[in-house]
């Protein structure tokens, strides 16, 4: 930091006092957050045992079965599914509605249209065989207003529709919309508790875990799901995800990964077991890392003309940060110094290319050590109007200052 050009340097140093307070509120947050997982850990007496996992059918893993019984513990849920044979979030979502939806049942997203990778399960994007609409499920969504949910329009449509199933999604996904934080999300399943009482609400927490004092499941939702190359792994699961919820639910959410009169008592954990008891217990800092990060980001980048969301003293419900380029090239470039600074694949010149699950070509930048973890930090971004890349994750506040500030150096300080 010391090799930075004098005005930047100078910028840096009033950001870092003004950003202080807000940070030291983030440790704290951390120390509530810790203190629950660390509860749950005495709670179901972990023993060095329970790292070890199983091999083959996994049949009577106590380790595998115990980690489900802490994550419903912490997330105050009946029960809980934690499984490397999750393969992502959009895989953890798609499985708890598929587990709990039959051909004829509506699902209703009440949070705008669901993020690319979604809409391909539910079978408005893509057209692949085995999505929700191929098995005859309804599908509807309460389009956002001013960039906010629509709340007098939701409840008229969950009044009217009587759905099986409504997903709050609590990112923001590849839109510019704010995260929705707890208590909003709180606010929601209220209002679809009194409009439509029999209606499971599943919140997609992907990036939300921790991010907060309180969880959605602390305030009603039957169901909520997430990835552990997220939050809740800690940097340390190298894959799988989490449903977390009642646990009749739970139950044909398993028999949907697995299979009918099989569910959740198969599906070995290999060697994962000792990453994901790690993960979690480390995850609170982590996040609170992550969050650090993302606060010094917005204030930097604001600094320098950028547009961002949320802005540095705003509140945070997840670990996204976005920075809205209005210009293609701007935004690759950006994409392409940030890879520049990374722990792994520095080397590396990101490129616009094809994904799967994604109707739009994609940059992303993001040397990880876990291939793909929004934990630690990256960035990706469709390019599409408005050209925003959606910045996330960080193991270290460090790392995050280092790769921003000297990517800003490079950018804007031609240094």
């Amino acid at each position: 930091m010391h090799n930075l050009p004098t005005a930047l340097q100078i910028i840096v140093a009033r950001l870092e006092r003004k950003i202080a307070p807000r940070l030291a509120e983030l440790d704290h947050q951390a120390l509530a957050n810790e203190a629950k997982v660390l509860a749950a850990f005495q709670a179901e007496q972990v023993a060095e045992s329970d790292l070890i996992g199983s091999t083959g059918y996994g049949t009577n893993d106590e380790g595998r079965d115990k980690l489900d019984r802490i994550w419903a513990r912490i997330f105050k849920t009946e029960d809980a599914l934690v499984r490397s044979q999750f393969v992502s979030g959009t895989h953890t979502i798609a499985t708890a509605m598929s587990g709990n939806l039959l051909p004829g049942d509506e699902l209703i997203y009440l949070t705008g249209m669901p993020y690319d990778t979604l809409q391909q399960v539910i079978g408005i994007a893509g057209h692949q065989p085995g999505s929700l609409k191929d098995y005859g499920i309804q599908f509807d969504y309460v389009p956002l207003k001013d960039d906010a949910v629509d709340i007098d329009r939701v409840q008229q449509v969950v009044t009217v529709s009587q759905p099986k199933m409504v997903v709050i999604q609590r990112s923001r996904g590849y839109a510019t919309r704010p995260s929705l934080t707890v208590n909003a999300i709180r606010e929601l399943i209220a209002l679809v508790r009194r409009a439509s009482p029999q209606t499971i609400i599943l919140i997609d927490n992907c990036y939300g875990e921790f991010s907060e004092l309180h969880e959605p499941t602390e305030y009603g939702a039957d169901l909520m799901a997430g990835s552990l190359i997220k939050n809740g792994g800690g940097g340390y699961a190298k894959t799988g995800g989490y449903i977390v919820g009642k646990h009749k639910l739970i139950e044909r959410a398993a028999n949907r990964l697995t299979c009918a009169g099989i569910g959740r008592e198969e599906g070995a954990s290999l060697g994962n077991n000792r990453d994901y008891y790690q993960g979690l217990f480390v995850a609170p800092e982590i996040t609170a890392n992550a969050i650090k990060g993302a606060v010094y980001t917005a204030a930097l980048l604001a600094e320098v003309g950028e547009t961002v969301s949320p802005r540095w003293n705003e509140a945070r419900t997840d670990l996204i940060q976005t920075v809205v380029f209005n210009d293609r090239a701007k935004m690759i470039k950006f994409a392409q110094v940030l890879q520049q600074n990374s722990p792994v694949n520095a080397f590396v010149e990101p490129i616009p290319s094809n994904q799967d699950g994604y109707e739009d070509q994609i940059i992303m930048a993001g040397g990880t050590f876990v291939n793909g973890a929004t934990m630690e930090f990256s960035g990706d971004g469709p390019l599409r109007p408005p050209y925003a890349l959606y910045l996330q994750g960080g193991l270290t506040f460090a790392h995050i200052k280092l790769a921003i500030t000297n990517t800003v150096a490079k950018l804007y300080f031609n240094s």
